[in-house]
């Protein structure tokens, strides 16, 4: 019966220490937290050249912050980071402007950007004859 009660005991002493790690953090992160709710966060600046890594700066009355960020590197810079879009197909190639087009609509925009609703696209039109059937192979590698 001594070393049932005895792991009991061990049991509980370790529920209360994670318990208690548990609460120092959230207190620590209330600490590093801000009562402040109407920030107002600027664009991405990358650290060097125009994407990677870098930071944003936000303010809210007189509080300042940073926020670490980061700018895809094949990202459309037009639109910026901070603007998602779901864009649909691509249209038929232009005889005229041997360009492609295509709509993306605003999916969402992060930190409060200024983001267009709707934006346009173009690229160029493919020079290669693309085969719409190809032949299906079997599973196993020729």
């Amino acid at each position: 019966m001594q070393v049932r009660g005895l792991l009991l005991l061990l049991a509980l002493i370790l529920v209360a220490a994670a318990a208690e790690a548990g609460k120092n953090k959230k207190e620590k992160a209330k600490k590093d937290g801000s009562k402040c709710e109407d920030w107002r966060w600027g664009p991405c600046v990358p650290n060097s050249k125009d994407c990677g890594l870098g930071y944003r700066e936000g303010t809210c009355k007189d509080e300042s912050k940073k926020l670490k960020c980061k700018i895809p590197c094949n990202w459309k810079k037009k639109f910026g980071a901070d603007c998602k879009y779901k864009f649909e197909s691509w249209g038929g190639c232009s005889a005229q402007t041997g360009l492609k087009t295509r709509s993306g609509i605003l999916k969402k925009a992060l930190y409060n950007a200024q983001c267009e609703e709707i934006v346009y696209v173009t690229k160029p039109c493919s020079s290669k004859i693309k085969s719409k059937s190809k032949a299906k192979k079997g599973k196993g590698k020729d």
